[in-house]
């Protein structure tokens, strides 16, 4: 064990390991250290500041859950956009898991959307379950607001995967979609674009949702019930 695994370890909360390596099938147990968001968040601000996070961030892969994570909060605070995606294009085929995938994107990446559009069109035609999810995390992330156009959800639904957390992100990016740019997005369900795993996936998603109305609910749901019944016909 190295001296950051032993300062990692010293943080450790062994009845959140327990319940948080519930959420992620697949991923070992014993990789998985137990330290709260908050508390790893703490620590990544400390290390940042010392000359051995730069060696970290090359020494891949690495062999903690938590060091994963610590690696994407190390990635969120570069300032310098080439070095960032740099960064993370590296990082991006050692992701093992849906947690580390949905970390919060790095903050130099608001500033260079126009460059970033790109690198997220080469990501989702990745063919690694995370990279594939993290492109879509970016777009519906960044890409909603004041910088949507209407190519875009065109480009998730043309997404095509097998992988439960590929469709699950595909389903969150309509759903949350469905909240801020309703008439642009709301043809995909009603022409029945989408996969109907990911359709009634993003209805459910989005009737969960504070942000859409009770009038949209309704009209939601009707196209759930629809599409079950056109499926079984």
């Amino acid at each position: 064990m190295n001296e950051l695994q032993t300062a990692l370890f010293e943080l450790q909360d062994v009845t959140y390991r327990d319940f948080h390596s519930r959420l992620m099938p697949g991923i070992d147990k014993d990789t998985i250290i137990g330290i709260r968001t908050p508390v790893l968040r703490k620590f990544a601000k400390e290390f940042a500041k010392t000359a051995e996070a730069e060696t970290f961030l090359q020494e891949l892969p690495h062999s903690y859950y938590e060091e994963n994570n610590l690696h994407m909060m190390l990635l969120a605070g570069i300032k310098d956009y080439e070095k960032c995606v740099c960064e993370v294009e590296r990082f991006l085929p050692y992701i093992n898991n849906w947690a580390t995938c949905d970390s919060p994107a790095p903050k130099c990446f608001t500033k260079h959307k126009e460059e970033l559009l790109q690198k997220i069109r080469t990501w989702m035609a990745s063919d690694h379950t995370y990279t594939i999810r993290y492109g879509i995390e970016m777009l519906m992330n960044l890409y909603l607001e004041e910088d949507f156009k209407p190519e875009y959800p065109k480009l998730v639904a043309a997404v095509q995967s097998e992988e439960y957390y590929v469709n699950m992100m595909i389903a969150w990016y309509f759903a949350t979609a469905l909240a801020k740019q309703w008439d642009a997005v709301i043809p995909y369900l009603e022409r029945r674009k989408l996969s109907p795993w990911v359709h009634r996936k993003a209805i459910q998603k989005a009737v969960e949702s504070y942000r859409i109305s009770d009038e949209q609910k309704i009209y939601l749901k009707s196209l759930r019930n629809e599409y079950r019944s056109w499926c079984s016909a």
